[in-house]
Order: structure tokens, then C-alpha cells, then sequence
């Protein structure tokens, strides 16, 4: 009688085995969703920085590219000013040299 006893205790070993391996994987497909539901959200994290980063650097440049506009500006302005006040400067320079051609002019003319 033995033997029905032993092949009693392999089954319910194999039983149990079955049950082990059945938790096991039970336990990996549990492992693999939550690292997975893990990574989407690591990934949906670093997607949400990049896209703050992004802006961030995006506003940083337009207002350093609005700060050298308005130097541009000024810079133009400045000019315009100088050139405007030398201009000015040389007004009655040029008339009386624009008189003295037309006068030169008129005379080559008689």
C-alpha cells in the first residue's frame, strides 16, 4: 500500500508545484503592469518638464531678442540724431555753396 500513498504525495506535490508556478506568474503579470503603468507615467513626467523647459527658454529668448531690439532701436535713433544735428550744422555751408554754383552758373550763362 505504499505505493497509492506515494503516488498520493507526488500528486499533491505537483499540485502544489502547479499552484507556485501559478502564482508566480500571476506575480510577474502584476510586476510587468505596474512597471509598466510606471514607466508611462516617468515618461508623461519628463514630457511635462521638457514642455516647461521649452516654453521657459522660448520666453528667455524673446526677451533677450525684445532687449536687442530695443538697443537696435536706440542705437538707430542715436544716429538719426547725429546725423540730423550734423546735417543741421552744415545747412548754411550748403546753401552758400549751392549759391555760389548757381551764381557761377548764371554768370557762365551772360
Amino acid at each position: 500500500m505504499p505505493r497509492p500513498e506515494v503516488l498520493d504525495r507526488i500528486q499533491e506535490a505537483e499540485d502544489e508545484a502547479d499552484e507556485i508556478v501559478a502564482e508566480a506568474e500571476a506575480d510577474r503579470d502584476d510586476r510587468i503592469a505596474e512597471a509598466r503603468d510606471r514607466a508611462e507615467e516617468i515618461r508623461q513626467q519628463a514630457e511635462t518638464e521638457a514642455q516647461e523647459l521649452k516654453e521657459e527658454r522660448l520666453s528667455e529668448a524673446r526677451e533677450e531678442l525684445s532687449e536687442e531690439r530695443e538697443e537696435i532701436l536706440e542705437e538707430g535713433r542715436q544716429q538719426r540724431d547725429q546725423l540730423a544735428e550734423t546735417a543741421s550744422e552744415r545747412e548754411d555751408e550748403v546753401v552758400e555753396h549751392v549759391l555760389e554754383v548757381f551764381t557761377e552758373a548764371v554768370h557762365a550763362q551772360t
